[in-house]
Order: C-alpha cells, then sequence, then structure tokens
C-alpha cells in the first residue's frame, strides 16, 4: 500500500447498504449477500451487502438504502405494488430507462417503508483509498412474500447463509471489511432468530458513529500492511490516515479485533 500524505483526500460519496435477513426453518437468522461482477470498479468478486451510492435528492440515507435493494436484489420495501409491475420497474431502473425510482413510486400511489431499516453500522473508505464512499448499513428483514435475487449486470450470484456459515467460508465468499466486521457482530445473536438481531441493532443505533480504517505499514503481515480500526493503539500514533479515534471501551469495539489484514490469497481476515 503506498500512502501519499500529501495527497487531499477524495471527498466521500454518500452510500447506503442492507443487512437482508430472514428466519429459517430452525429459527436462526441468515443474511442475504450479493456477489459483486468481477469487472465492477469496487470489491470486485467480493460477496457484499446490497447496496450502492445516493442518488441526487437523496437526503435519507434510508431512500437510498430501499432503492438500492430493490434494484440490487428485487426486494421492494413498500406495499401495494403488483409484483409484475414491480418486476418492470426493477428492470428499467437497471437499464436506466424512464422515470426514476421515486417518480415510480409516486405514479402508483406507493410509499416506502422505510421504519423497518435498522441503522446498524456507518462505514467510511479509508482516507488513502481514490474512490472513498460513506455508508450507511442497515438491517432489515426480508418482506413475506418476497424472494430477492441478484441483477445479473453489477452482481452475479447470490447466497442466504447464517453469519457464522459465512465467516467460516470467508476465503469462498472474499469477504471485504465492512462485511467481515457485521458478521462477526452478527454471529453471537443469530443462533436466537431474527428478533435478536433487531433486538442487537436497535441496542447499538445510539452509539453508531462513522468509521474510517486507517493502513498501517506492517512488515510482518502477508502483504506489507494492515487496515486499522479507530480503537487499535496505533490509530492516532504510526498507522496513516484521516479519521476519529474511539476508546477500546467504545461499544462499536466489543467482539472483534481491531485490524485486518490480507492473507497470500489476497482475502481479508480480522484481528
Amino acid at each position: 500500500m503506498n500512502f501519499d500524505p500529501t495527497r487531499a483526500p477524495a471527498e466521500p460519496r454518500l452510500a447506503a447498504a442492507v443487512i437482508l435477513v430472514r428466519a429459517r426453518a430452525s429459527g436462526e437468522a441468515e443474511v442475504f449477500l450479493l456477489r459483486r461482477h468481477r469487472k465492477a470498479s469496487f470489491m470486485a468478486q467480493s460477496f457484499v451487502f446490497p447496496g450502492g451510492m445516493a442518488d441526487p435528492g437523496e437526503a435519507d440515507a434510508r431512500v437510498t438504502a430501499a432503492r438500492e435493494l430493490f434494484e440490487e436484489a428485487g426486494v421492494l420495501l413498500a406495499r401495494g405494488v403488483d409484483p409484475a409491475l414491480a418486476a418492470g420497474w426493477r428492470r428499467e431502473l437497471i437499464a436506466g430507462e424512464g422515470a426514476s425510482f421515486a417518480e415510480r413510486l409516486a405514479e402508483a400511489g406507493a410509499e416506502l417503508e422505510l421504519d423497518g431499516l435498522d441503522l446498524f453500522a456507518h462505514w467510511i473508505t479509508p482516507s488513502a483509498e481514490p474512490r472513498r464512499y460513506s455508508a450507511e448499513f442497515f438491517l432489515a428483514e426480508l418482506p413475506p412474500g418476497q424472494t430477492p435475487s441478484f441483477d445479473n449486470v453489477e452482481t452475479v450470484d447470490e447466497v442466504w447463509v447464517t453469519p457464522a456459515e459465512a465467516l467460516a467460508r470467508r476465503h469462498e465468499l472474499r469477504l471485504p471489511p465492512p462485511q467481515l466486521r457485521t458478521l462477526l457482530e452478527l454471529s453471537d445473536a443469530a443462533p436466537r432468530g431474527v428478533a435478536a438481531l433487531r433486538e442487537l441493532a436497535r441496542a447499538r443505533r445510539p452509539h453508531v458513529t462513522p468509521l474510517i480504517p486507517r493502513y498501517l505499514e506492517d512488515p510482518s503481515t502477508p502483504q506489507g500492511f494492515a487496515l486499522v480500526l479507530p480503537w487499535d493503539p496505533t490509530y492516532t500514533t504510526t498507522a496513516q490516515g484521516v479519521g476519529e479515534p474511539l476508546p477500546a471501551s467504545h461499544p462499536l469495539a466489543a467482539g472483534g479485533g481491531s485490524r485486518f489484514v490480507l492473507d497470500a490469497d489476497g482475502v481479508w481476515e480480522q484481528l
């Protein structure tokens, strides 16, 4: 990682993602992940939560989250819209044709149901990266009667897994740091079901603050660097970048380590 301290950080673009969950027959909660296209400009070939950048005029990150969930996974957080009509909307939105998502909802007399989106995390790309995002992550339960699917444009595969299964398959799924950390945070509550995940999200909400990882040169790692979180001891000493530190006692620091490293195969691990 070549960090240039003289280069001004790129301005983060507003974005949002949805941690979509549902219950298995056993009652255990599982999450939905999409695989990014191999030619994607960001997180190529990684399995991620549905999400993307805000459209012009989207001041509420929940609106961005709901729209991206619909475009990328086909899940509509609104009632009273005919499924066939919604499927047509999705095809046209993916192709960039016709009215906007908001205009289509208005024409159909439908409103987004945003109360079911629980803020879970807020990640900002490290300042060393040329392409940066300020992404709020929301947890939401899959609405009854809907089946998510990849769009075969930006995403090319999908999987429902428990957080523990996803972590066990992290080399196959190539999970980026925000996904890896989130799944670690969900893993203890998931066996108790979706309600336990919702309870966890609501307990976290007052403590959610933007997390901006920093790069740390570390010759002991396979790739020569680590990505450190705001409560790591090196965050304000030898790590490079911008971001506000957090104490190790902060609620967001619980349940995991303070840094990520890339292994020899280019897969992220949390330490």
